[in-house]
């Protein structure tokens, strides 16, 4: 691991840089501080050594797209709503629909994650195992305890 003084060092030499790939790349402010955050936490964590100034320059270069191309490629970023789409969204739910949507967020996180990628974003046992890091089969039974659950929270009314 690297010493502060040392990522202080690369930060003020190669931020400007590093933020002009980012924002090229990912086209937004708030997404490039991201890629901007990961692009040092990599060098942080970096335990080799430079040949030269240009190999580190290079190697920031690098990294800099690789994390450029995996946060474009991120679930999180296909599957995220700007918040005005979800307002817009949230008010023309109809309230019988909120009242399980509120369910389902009240479960346990292994539970609620399951469910909601199911039912809500369509996802099959499958998918959300590969999604989940969990066994296809622990995703069955992750669904039907968790609808247990809803029938129970909903006083049996699913």
């Amino acid at each position: 691991m690297r010493s502060e003084v040392e990522v202080d060092s690369a930060v003020e030499r190669y931020s400007d840089m590093i933020r002009r790939i980012c924002l090229y790349h990912v086209k937004n402010a708030a997404d490039t501080e991201d890629v901007f955050q990961t692009v040092f936490l990599k060098y942080l964590l970096y335990e080799g050594s430079f040949e030269s100034p240009e190999h580190e320059k290079a190697w920031f270069i690098r990294v800099t797209l690789n994390a450029c191309r995996d946060y474009l490629k991120s679930f999180f970023r296909h599957s995220a709503l700007p918040l005005e789409e979800l307002a817009e969204e949230a008010a023309s739910i109809p309230p019988e629909q909120t009242e399980v949507l509120d369910a389902v967020l009240a479960l346990p996180a292994k539970y609620k994650d399951t469910i909601y990628l199911h039912y809500y974003e369509g996802y099959s046992a499958r998918e959300i195992g590969k999604i989940l890091g969990k066994k296809e089969n622990t995703v069955y039974s992750l669904l039907s305890r968790g609808r247990t659950m809803l029938k129970e929270a909903l006083g049996g009314d699913l």
